[in-house]
């Protein structure tokens, strides 16, 4: 009797450890982390520094007014908080010349493309707008500062977690921005097919550039890639669908960060717009030179299908 309930006790011990989740599929063990800044600022730099940095690219290299001059054209002396907003999101909801503020900036960079925004996103960034001039708050990273006194681990309000997810963001937005701006500026002077090759060729060498720089492991990674070695794992296909189902619920991400040894692990969504559509749109919609620019150089491809505001995969940062 004895040996029959060892057995049994045995075997359901057994169970409960096969049908125990893997510590991933338990999102509430590693919630979102909310970084305590004025939410309008970390959505400027997520959202706008790919095209409007503020600092750190010359003259030669910039496709789009930096956020600062933005501001000084919208915002003069009597500008009601109010009519800032309006003229603001004004815009950005239907980009035209008629409405534009700085004719100038469209005649060297081009109008701007409309972009999809998560709700409540373009309120909070005039809302930080108008009330901080951005170059006083430049992305830590752009600065050379020391990288303890960037990374605000002095600041005895902030939690080891909340420090580990303004690095990892630190880190994705700032290669983000490197990446962006070299491939935007190939769009804008060579077309679609060129930057196809420049970011053939020079993606991962740029990327890499960022590792050395940081000491982390950055990997840019999809459930539907391009290159075969950016093809997210278990883990990483899971956050790609949590990240999902965020964005669809119309709710902007926070990063997430994870213990991996004595190191961190960060994930972070990448998000589609209208420009990354001229390649990783709908087959039907894409440029046909393009797709064959595709398959020639990617015979694997998987990452085309998109619409704008959808999850092309996910930043995952090892530091």
């Amino acid at each position: 009797m004895k040996k029959l309930l060892f057995i049994l006790v045995f075997s359901l011990l057994l169970a409960s450890c096969k049908n125990n989740k893997e510590p991933y599929e338990g999102i509430s063990l590693h919630p979102e982390v909310a970084v305590k800044t004025h939410p309008g600022k970390k959505l400027m730099e997520t959202h706008c520094y790919v095209c409007h940095a503020p600092d750190g690219v010359g003259r030669d290299n910039r496709i789009a007014p930096p956020m600062a001059m933005v501001q000084s054209h919208y915002i003069k002396e009597g500008t009601t908080k109010e009519q800032f907003t309006k003229d603001f999101l004004s815009f950005l909801e239907q980009p035209t010349e008629a409405k534009a503020k700085m004719p100038g900036a469209i005649r060297n960079f081009g109008l701007m493309p409309y972009q999809k925004f998560p709700e409540g996103v373009l309120e909070e960034i005039a809302d930080y707008l108008y009330e901080n001039n951005p170059l006083d708050e430049i992305p830590r990273g752009m600065k050379g500062q020391r990288k303890q006194q960037r990374m605000g681990q002095n600041d005895p309000t902030k939690t080891t977690l909340e420090q580990k997810a303004e690095i990892g963001l630190e880190y994705a937005l700032e290669t983000k921005q490197l990446l962006g701006q070299n491939l935007m500026g190939a769009i804008q002077k060579e077309g679609t097919l060129h930057a196809l090759e420049f970011c053939n060729i020079e993606a991962i060498p740029l990327t890499a550039q960022m590792e050395e720089k940081h000491g982390a492991a950055i990997k840019r990674v999809s459930d539907k890639n391009r290159n075969p070695n950016n093809a997210a794992n278990k883990e990483e296909r899971y956050y790609i669908n949590y990240f999902q189902e965020q964005i669809a619920q119309g709710k902007d991400p926070k990063p997430i960060v994870l213990p991996e040894g004595d190191k961190s692990r960060f994930y972070y969504p990448i998000v589609t717009n209208s420009m990354c559509l001229q390649c990783h749109g709908k087959p039907e919609k894409i440029d046909i030179r393009v797709l064959k620019q595709i398959k020639t150089l990617y015979p694997e491809d998987l990452a085309t299908g998109y619409e704008e505001n959808e999850v092309r995969g996910v930043w995952s940062i090892l530091f």
